[in-house]
């Protein structure tokens, strides 16, 4: 679905970090371990959230009621 705003683990905010992160890996492919210290995220806890994320909102959506 979409990014949770905070970490499960330890509630650091990571949502904000979603958008440049998913740019910078997915469309201009950087190596996730350098974006991720550019943003910031120093915890496992926090990295594996935004490594880990599957974006299905455009998976779902289809199946909304009209």
């Amino acid at each position: 679905m979409m990014i949770p705003v905070r970490c499960f683990s330890c509630g650091q905010v990571v949502g904000d970090k979603w958008e440049e992160f998913n740019e910078r890996v997915n469309v201009k492919k950087e190596n996730p371990d350098k974006v991720l210290g550019d943003l910031g995220v120093k915890r496992y806890c926090c990295r594996r959230m935004l490594i880990s994320h599957v974006d299905l909102i455009d998976d779902v959506i289809n199946y909304s009621r009209k």
